[in-house]
């Protein structure tokens, strides 16, 4: 594992002393560079916590991975630059979900100086540079996130206003490492899991980003028109292109993406398909 195989990957040359702008410009390089992706999990590929299998996957192998990988690696190179970082555990729409949903996303804590930043490029669509662990509103690149104190140690991060997922929580817990453990494997076996049954692949940009979700093309701008993937060479031409991925066999994905949006939409036009997490059930 070499940092500056890493730093090239990221495609970032500048000052590598642990300070404020060496976290944030490492961060947005990350964060932009490489994308979030569940290739591995949805062809029953399996994936762990290890960060030599992390490193040569994603910086060796040229791919992206999903939030243990995407934000392991990130916390083992703000480590070897001389920060010092705590992994986190991080509970997506743990609001609807309760505890149950702790262990679901791995989020790391940066103390610099007499702060503490939250960093996560392990979201797909959230922070691009991290943020400072305090309440309130905060503003980055155009968007707005929100960091909510709950007590007891526990956050919550309100994603931008049409971001997915629009929140998570976090908290320090002696339990992490089991909770992650636990949680990576359930999310990779369970045949119920969304991560198995839908394809995910998002990355982020300045501007804004893209998202591939089954079938489905759309960009972080509403303005900008959905595009319906309509075979397998334009999906991996998709992952290529627009995600910066070398593309790994790909097996039967394209068989169960089109059954998946089959079931799931049938033939709804793209620009009708709606987006998030289903409907609550009713009490």
């Amino acid at each position: 594992m070499d940092l500056q195989s890493y730093l090239q990957r990221i495609g970032y040359g500048g000052p590598t002393k642990p300070d404020l702008d060496v976290l944030r410009a490492v961060h947005r390089h990350h964060a932009c560079a490489i994308a979030y992706e569940n290739l591995d999990v949805i062809l029953e590929r399996p994936v762990d916590q290890d960060p030599a299998r992390i490193f040569d996957k994603i910086v060796d192998q040229g791919r992206g991975g999903w939030c243990y990988e995407m934000n392991g690696l990130l916390g083992w190179a703000l480590g070897e630059l001389g920060f010092h970082v705590t992994r986190v555990c991080g509970g997506v729409m743990r609001a609807r979900f309760g505890d149950d949903a702790f262990g679901n996303h791995l989020v790391l804590r940066v103390a610099l100086d007499d702060a503490t930043w939250i960093a996560d490029v392990g979201l797909g669509d959230g922070m691009l540079e991290p943020l400072p662990l305090r309440a309130g509103v905060h503003e980055q690149f155009g968007r707005r996130f929100r960091l909510e104190a709950l007590g007891d140690g526990e956050w919550r991060f309100h994603n931008r206003s049409d971001g997915m997922p629009p929140d998570f929580d976090f908290v320090d817990d002696h339990h992490t490492e089991a909770r992650l453990e636990t949680r990576c494997d359930e999310l990779q076996t369970d045949p119920d899991s969304m991560f198995r049954q839908n394809l995910i692949c998002q990355r982020m940009s300045e501007g804004g980003g893209s998202a591939l979700l089954g079938r489905v093309l759309r960009n972080f701008d509403p303005t900008v028109p959905r595009r319906l993937i309509g075979s397998e060479a334009e999906l991996i031409d998709v992952l290529e292109s627009v995600f910066g991925l070398q593309v790994p066999p790909l097996g039967d994905l394209w068989q169960r993406v089109s059954a998946r949006h089959a079931e799931l939409f049938g033939d709804t036009p793209v620009e009708e398909i709606s987006f998030g997490p289903p409907p609550a059930a009713a009490p």
